[in-house]
């Protein structure tokens, strides 16, 4: 069984590597041994870098650990729309990661890094939740939903590789424990960190409680449909807010929310599927509310309140609020997370949480 990493999350991580070869003193020699020493550095520096790249060609342990990083294979890559692209990834050798997965699964969000192995640095991504084959039993792929930032370094590089491309690993790191006392969750996610949020949903109604019917809401904001194509809220919108998160938001017509007739399984997109679906094997635990940018919806006091009141949870429960996506999303929404001693901690809430005055509620940013 592979032990979880449960220290603080990283916004990123430089992975060392062995110098090819050891750098030489410029004392001078005595002259008729001078070509020799030279001869023998660069003999020294060769065998050097010939070690480096052999060991670079052998393959590393296919299975999951916080510690080392492991190698995986890109098996698949779905567009999800001009941006987002869900990858699939196997373990590159016979390896048997599901014990490991199960452990991260019944904590709570977590998440793996890659790396980017020609800078040598590391970004979390956190897997979406499994799919199981017909025979009930799950498989060792892991999904992950991942935005093509144009400025992000890893999400560039992943976007670049084709299938059947390896890719280095490591984690699981867990980012927010969901104990079994959580009876309620409402998630605020922006963009795709509706990724932790499936999670969440995941994680907490297939406990099986006695006496417990576990709910979350989600908040779902977007900048374009086109992220969650065919999704309709379950709660009908109102006027809208006037400010955005999106600090470069221009100010486009008002479009209204899809019909009815979009809610097919054709003109949905595959997270808004991956909600219904979830929607349709826990009924009536699990809502999803839409806020998209480009139709001037947006999440504001008011429907985080109307959250926080559908979910009837008894004094004795504990309730969770959890803020995933983009860093500019959290400060507006809870506040910025702070840095202190090299770790990456809460720090206080603000934003338009702190409006609310919540005081039975956990508040969580990822």
């Amino acid at each position: 069984m592979s032990v979880l990493c449960p220290c603080p999350r990283w916004k990123s991580a430089s992975v060392s590597i062995p110098t090819a070869a050891r750098r030489y003193s410029s004392v001078a020699a005595p002259p008729k041994r001078r070509v020799w020493v030279r001869l023998a550095a660069v003999t020294l520096a060769a065998a050097g870098i010939g070690a480096y790249v052999r060991s670079r060609q052998e393959p590393l342990d296919a299975h999951l650990n916080p510690v080392s990083f492991a190698r995986y294979k890109l098996i698949s890559r779905e567009p999800v729309s001009s941006t987002n692209t869900i990858f699939t990834v196997e373990p590159a050798s016979p390896a048997d990661n599901r014990e490991t997965y199960e452990l991260a699964w019944q904590t709570g969000v977590w998440s793996v890094m890659f790396k980017q192995p020609q800078l040598q640095i590391g970004r979390d991504y956190t897997p979406l939740p499994p799919r199981e084959e017909r025979d009930g039993a799950q498989t060792e792929s892991l999904r992950f939903l991942i935005r093509r930032d144009p400025h992000g370094e890893v999400s560039r590089y992943l976007h670049r590789l084709q299938e059947g491309s390896r890719i280095e690993m490591r984690g699981p790191q867990v980012e927010c424990e969901i104990s079994p006392e959580v009876n309620g969750i409402l998630f605020i996610a922006g963009g795709t960190g509706i990724a932790p949020a499936l999670q969440a949903a995941y994680i907490m109604l297939r406990r099986t409680i006695q006496g417990k019917s576990p709910k979350i809401h989600i908040l779902w904001a977007n900048r374009k449909r086109e992220d969650c194509a065919g999704g309709i809220s379950d709660t009908p919108k109102t006027a809208p807010p006037k400010s955005s998160w999106w600090p470069f938001r221009s100010s486009p017509a008002r479009v209204p929310e899809p019909s009815s007739s979009l809610t097919s399984s054709v003109n949905q997109g595959a997270i808004v599927r991956e909600l219904h679906e979830l929607k349709a094997r826990y009924p009536g635990q699990i809502t999803v509310d839409y806020f998209v940018d480009e139709e001037n919806t947006f999440i504001s006091t008011k429907e985080i309140k109307a959250c926080i009141e559908s979910i009837q949870s008894s004094s004795a429960d504990k309730k969770m609020i959890i803020v995933s996506g983009p860093e500019g999303f959290i400060n507006y929404m809870a506040g910025p997370k702070i840095w202190a001693h090299g770790y990456e901690l809460q720090g206080p809430v603000k934003g338009i949480i702190q409006q609310l005055g919540l005081k039975e509620w956990e508040i969580w940013k990822l």
